[in-house]
């Protein structure tokens, strides 16, 4: 049975639902380990520190929605750099009417640099996304697939001549790992990192989403908001 909007509406219907996949062993026991000022903006928490005008963000992952992009730009007169090397973002972005404070790359975000193999997500229904591509061939149709040039975060600040980034959103379907791992060899962390884990897609787990967070932890990064599902974490570096 579905859950109706009506419940999810409600304050306590979240915070019980993971409470509940908790206990079942669905969700990690995550928390704040840091105090911050935090803002929402289309379910991502972020804190305002350091975002002004001068403020770099890069957002990975457009599909065909870019609301967090956009009221950022508004609220704060950042400059934001998208990314998405599918088909259709690069269509969807190419009909909007974009603020001058918004640029788009249709690249890849990689471990590494070369290419990046993202197949059609299909969901546990077995329907056929129209917007979403994974890296994960257990989430997606193998059949269906594109072969997409991907860079690290390092060599996407070089290739766009950033020396900073103030604040990198991840929403890239379980690639969010690899791009993790190759943060070890940047020398320009950013700042800010918001991330949507995808341990609920088959062959990923929670243990990969645990060994993640450790290794930022590593890097001196620090969680200061769980999102309400608790598979959006945000950290600060410290």
């Amino acid at each position: 049975m579905r859950t109706s909007g009506w419940m999810k509406r409600q304050p306590w219907f979240w915070p019980i639902k993971l409470f509940l996949k908790r206990i079942a062993g669905k969700e990690l026991w995550l928390k704040p380990e840091v105090s911050c000022s935090v803002r929402i903006s289309d379910g991502w928490k972020y804190s305002a520190d350091g975002l002004g005008e001068s403020a770099v963000v890069y957002s990975l992952g457009v599909g065909d929605c870019i609301d967090f992009d956009l009221d950022l730009i508004e609220r704060h007169g950042v400059t934001v750099h998208t990314f998405d090397p599918t088909p259709y973002a690069h269509e969807w972005i190419g009909r909007q009417d974009l603020p001058g404070g918004l640029e788009f790359h249709p690249w890849a975000a990689a471990g590494e640099d070369g290419t990046l193999r993202l197949f059609r997500r299909v969901n546990q229904r077995g329907k056929r996304s129209v917007v979403m591509w994974t890296a994960d061939d257990n989430a997606g149709d193998t059949d269906d697939y594109i072969d997409a040039p991907a860079h690290t975060i390092a060599t996407m600040m070089d290739k766009l001549g950033h020396e900073t980034v103030d604040l990198l959103k991840i929403d890239v379907e379980g690639a969010e790992f690899d791009i993790i791992d190759g943060l070890k060899a940047c020398d320009r962390l950013p700042k800010q990192l918001l991330v949507e884990y995808h341990h609920r897609f088959p062959g990923i787990g929670k243990r990969r989403t645990a060994e993640s967070i450790a290794r930022l932890r590593e890097l001196g990064y620090r969680i200061f908001a769980v999102a309400e599902t608790g598979r959006e974490v945000s950290f600060v570096l410290r």
